[in-house]
């Protein structure tokens, strides 16, 4: 293992170098230029008005949320009612949820259109107004009985959530700074799935409370459109991303243009898919509850029916705040497999046909809990690896497969209860394995974001983590970090300090290890030998400029090996061969609060020490860059000034 951290060169003074990228993310042109502004009373100003406007968003989306699901499982509710034989009753359940999820496939890249060439505010404004003239319509459907008309505003409520949704995860980014943006998203998902927890149970109730006189659940979802409409004003006003953006009639030649360019970035091409298939896996899960709470259960009060759907909901809530908390400031997908196998595991309990109402709750529950940890990473990986004028239409075509996958959910709900004949208790298991399937492939792809997640648990297990000045690190482009070299865990130290990958360069009789080899490929570390000519390991050091050229980052620990008493080390000149015609910023890092920790030298041992607190706290602080030319005592000197800070 001291190998993994610290291959030593002597030839030409070179340190241990560590390369760090994100892998397979093609060269980004801002070459790691930093944003610094002069905290002005006019920044303070924007601040305070961004976090207003962030806010007022968040209301939006909830009063959108909730009247959306109140109407849908109004619906839903009253077709349940009308002692319907079951298999018209499922047939037409189903064509709720495909109507509704309809819209966003024929829609979803106006919206991405409109959230690029207008303002994302005045597009929120304006499908807010929408809103109103649509529960008018709705009113009119439920004061004359008319299921289908009822049906159809279902449809035109998915109109309205499909061009709404570009512009409210197109705005998050613009609305709050990259290291809020987990945190961000966890609030709107919980906000989101608060708002369906309160729609969800709000349909029961309405339809329970207003049996034969639905006129008032209309009046009341006119009231609640008024409300969101007054709340978008209160968006902080956004420039347009691309006005001389053109509208594009064909929407499947719009979506496939925008699936080429995100597949050129694997990372992003895998959330987009993570994110249909969520939301494929949740709108089944939704339908199956229906006939879960009818076939199995046998339960007739809709309120309790509609009491399953909201305990998934919460589950998802609370799951998505937890996993904005845990990230850190930082967009942490190694929690994606994390959320997957709780996915995996939980609808797998729910394939059992002698479970309670209450346990059936619990499970639903933790299912939702498990699906927060797996979408809020994806979330933010969608709006934050985009450039700034592409962001609106990938957003646009993401949310226009995931209801492709909403969609399919209706289709494959149809088959199975319909056709094949399944019980629900079945169809749960036949989605558990589909999902751990889908687990095992993703983790091949991209074998990175599990050995992160597991990085991401030893971390935060052993140690507990406080990061000073993470806004030094560069969003995007080349960058390289010097650090100081304390222990033997100060690689996934700084791995959980930052969602920038990292690849090491390793010590090849370590790298070829059997039990370590696979986790070394996964990680993409590249084999070394400390008996290479000078020739070879400059060449070492060339791959590593090459990196930062092309936009990625770069990691060294210059003081050459562990130390052995504490103390800051000299400082090697590998990194400035690194930095030698290379135009990017030097990022000085200091670990501090390491020694002292078990794998550290103190006590003249690395391991078998007793550790003094549990878990250990550390500080990973990252400082203000210096220009490419600095040398190797500047370096040093700016981590020691971190160090002592």
């Amino acid at each position: 293992m001291a190998k993994f951290f610290n291959v030593r060169f002597d030839v030409r003074a070179v340190s241990f170098v560590v390369v760090a990228e994100t892998k397979n993310q093609p060269p980004v042109p801002e070459n790691g230029t930093l944003k610094r502004p002069e905290q002005s009373a006019e920044i303070v100003n924007s601040q305070i008005l961004s976090s207003r406007g962030f806010w007022a968003l968040i209301v939006t989306q909830f009063q959108g949320a909730f009247s959306d699901n109140s109407l849908k499982w109004l619906a839903i509710f009253l077709i349940m009612g009308m002692d319907l034989p079951g298999n018209k009753r499922d047939q037409l359940v189903g064509i709720v949820g495909a109507l509704f999820a309809l819209p966003f496939i024929l829609f979803s890249m106006t919206g991405g259109f409109l959230a690029d060439h207008f303002s994302k505010r005045a597009v929120m404004i304006g499908v807010k107004v929408f809103e109103i003239f649509v529960m008018i319509f709705a009113l009119v459907s439920l004061t004359t009985h008319h299921l289908y008309l009822t049906v159809a505003c279902v449809f035109l409520m998915g109109v309205h959530s499909a061009i709404f949704g570009p512009s409210k995860y197109g705005s998050l980014p613009e609305l709050l700074p990259e290291k809020k943006l987990s945190w961000g998203n966890g609030v709107l998902e919980l906000g989101t799935f608060m708002a369906i927890i309160a729609g969800t149970a709000a349909g029961g109730w309405l339809c329970k409370e207003f049996a034969g006189r639905q006129a008032w659940s209309g009046v009341i979802l006119i009231l609640l459109a008024v409300f969101g409409l007054m709340t978008s004003t209160g968006i902080t006003r956004i420039p347009a991303a691309d006005p001389a953006k053109k509208f594009h009639a064909n929407f499947l030649a719009d979506l496939w243009a925008q699936i080429r360019l995100v597949r050129r970035d694997r990372p992003l091409w895998l959330a987009v898919i993570g994110n249909t298939y969520f939301f494929f896996f949740a709108a089944l899960v939704q339908l199956l509850v229906v006939t879960y709470a009818s076939d199995v259960l046998h339960l007739t009060d809709p309120t309790l029916t509609s009491y399953l759907q909201v305990a998934t909901a919460i589950g998802i809530g609370l799951g998505s705040f937890a996993a904005g908390y845990l990230s850190g400031g930082k967009i942490e997908y190694g929690l994606i497999p994390l959320g997957s196998v709780g996915l995996t595991i939980c609808a797998a309990l729910l394939g059992r046909y002698d479970l309670s109402f209450h346990h059936v709750m619990l499970d639903l529950a933790l299912l939702g809990f498990f699906g927060g940890f797996f979408i809020v990473p994806i979330s933010a990986l969608l709006q934050h690896r985009p450039a700034r004028g592409q962001k609106g239409g990938v957003l646009a075509a993401a949310n226009l497969l995931s209801f492709v996958g909403i969609f399919l959910a209706s289709g494959i709900y149809y088959l199975f209860t319909v056709t094949l004949k399944f019980a629900p208790p079945t169809i749960f298991l036949i989605v558990a394995a589909a999902t751990f399937a889908a687990t095992v492939y993703v983790t091949i792809l991209l074998p990175d974001s599990l050995i992160r997640f597991l990085l991401w648990c030893m971390t935060h297990s052993f140690y507990r983590i406080r990061i000073d000045g993470r806004d030094n690190i560069p969003e995007k482009g080349g960058a390289l970090f010097v650090c100081n070299h304390v222990s033997f865990v100060d690689g996934p130290l700084l791995m959980a300090s930052t969602d920038r990958s990292i690849r090491f360069l390793m010590e090849k009789s370590y790298y070829e290890l059997r039990w370590l080899n696979p986790f070394a490929r996964a990680l993409g570390l590249i084999p070394v030998s400390s008996t290479q000519s000078p020739r070879e390991l400059i060449g070492s050091l060339q791959m590593a400029s090459d990196v930062i050229r092309a936009g990625h980052v770069v990691c060294i620990f210059a003081e050459g090996g562990i130390t052995r008493t504490g103390e800051l080390l000299e400082f090697r000149h590998g990194f400035e061969h690194i930095m030698r015609n290379v135009d990017a910023p030097i990022v000085p890092i200091a670990l501090v609060g390491v020694w002292g920790s078990i794998f550290s030298f103190e006590g003249g041992r690395f391991f078998w020490k007793w550790p003094r607190k549990f878990p250990y706290p550390v500080t990973v602080r990252f400082g203000k860059p210096l220009p490419p030319d600095a040398t190797a005592d500047d370096a040093r000197a700016a981590v020691d000034e971190l160090i002592n800070r």
